[in-house]
């Protein structure tokens, strides 16, 4: 049982989702790619891209990664992905997850 507890804690700590912390100050020179539309501030600039500002780094990464590999689809964002590294893309994640956002909820 030991050996199975610790060959899967060995297959997350390697599996490519399990990224480092990432690095903000490296995210902010990759960002330069992604603020046509998704903007310095993580606030959409075009109607089709989302924002993501302050999003949560793990699903930035999981979801750049899938872009990445094909298994999500879209020529913009695959085009884009397609050059970073792995560390980029964690990068670019903490960026824009460590951006501060508020919500007012409707009255």
């Amino acid at each position: 049982m030991r050996g199975l507890i610790l060959g899967l804690a060995a297959l997350v700590v390697t599996s490519p989702f399990a990224q480092a912390a990432g690095d903000i100050t490296a995210g902010r020179k990759v960002m330069v790619q992604c603020q046509s539309c998704h903007g310095k501030d993580g606030l959409a600039i075009e109607y089709w891209s989302p924002n993501i500002a302050g999003q949560k780094q793990d699903y930035l990464v999981r979801s750049l990664m899938a872009y990445k590999a094909g298994n999500r689809k879209s020529p913009m964002m695959s085009r884009v992905v397609k050059s970073l590294s792995d560390e980029d893309i964690a990068n670019v994640a903490a960026y824009y997850a460590a951006i501060k956002i508020t919500v007012e909820v409707p009255q």
